[in-house]
């Protein structure tokens, strides 16, 4: 066990000691939270990690003394700016990974997404998320959780929808044309691009091969709203919230979108790519 896990299972032991203290239970709790009763037993049983503001309104509930609210908001800051290895990270299953993903997402008004070899997981289909969980799992020694990864992915989906919420998503184009699943697969992945970008709060930017990029794409990296960037490299899931760090990916991700088409333009680079791989599968 890794000292991440371990940190999550000491405050999630914590905080249900404080529950159980209040004399709540997982329902009671999740009633004057307004959150899913599941969230509860999730955070106690370290299938998720919880943030700080989890950890504030826990504290809140159960009436905790201030001293012990601020231990509480001190861990859970420890866990979330913990630079940890990305394969005794997933030894904790790939459906809690996306539980917290979504948590995050919940959290966040304005998504600046930049993925360079990848469709971005809110876009995703079923099919092309079982691929690339198929991946992982195999990369990181996962457990095997493929089904219940697939099925928190396409709930996280949902926030598309809020209007209340804009998204805004930058990729390659060679980042459509990264062959991660079969070719049919690939097909249905444009095609749900293709209707998700004329959501009115989703903006979808496509860089063309002949267009001249700004800097390398070396790694994806989501910005969420003005207070937290998130990169992953292969081994580091890294949360940065330094305000000099926020300023930089702002910036790039604002160079990335000069060279991007989006719109009517953006659609018909994905529709030209979704012919070429039609042409592909009739071979």
């Amino acid at each position: 066990m890794t000292s991440f896990q371990q940190a999550r299972i000491d405050l999630g032991s914590q905080l249900r000691q404080l529950r159980e203290a209040a004399h709540l239970s997982g329902k009671d709790l999740a009633e004057r939270l307004r959150w899913q009763a599941s969230k509860v037993s999730r955070l106690e049983n370290a299938r998720q990690t919880a943030t700080e503001d989890d950890v504030v309104v826990w504290a809140q509930a159960v009436r905790a003394a201030p001293d012990t609210t601020d231990d509480l908001i001190r861990q859970a800051i420890s866990l979330l700016e913990r630079h940890d290895d990305w394969k005794q990270r997933h030894r904790s299953g790939l459906a809690a990974i996306q539980e917290d993903i979504r948590d995050l997402e919940a959290r966040t008004k304005l998504f600046r997404v930049f993925e360079p070899g990848i469709v971005v997981g809110l876009l995703q289909t079923s099919e092309y998320a079982r691929y690339i969980f198929q991946k992982v799992k195999r990369l990181y020694s996962a457990p095997d959780q493929i089904d219940a990864a697939v099925r928190v992915r396409m709930q996280r989906q949902e926030i598309l929808y809020d209007r209340g919420r804009t998204f805004r998503f930058v990729v390659p184009e060679s980042a459509l044309r990264t062959r991660l699943t079969p070719v049919d697969v690939m097909r249905g992945q444009l095609d749900r691009l293709l209707a998700v970008s004329t959501l009115p709060n989703v903006e979808f930017g496509v860089i063309p091969y002949d267009n001249e990029l700004p800097s390398a794409p070396i790694n994806g990296f989501w910005i969420y709203n003005e207070a937290m960037i998130g990169v992953a490299t292969l081994t580091k899931d890294l949360v940065l919230r330094d305000p000099d760090d926020i300023a930089f990916y702002v910036r790039a991700f604002d160079d990335f979108c000069e060279v991007a088409d989006f719109g009517h333009e953006g659609r018909a680079h994905i529709i030209r790519i979704l012919h070429d791989y039609g042409k592909q599968s009739s071979h």
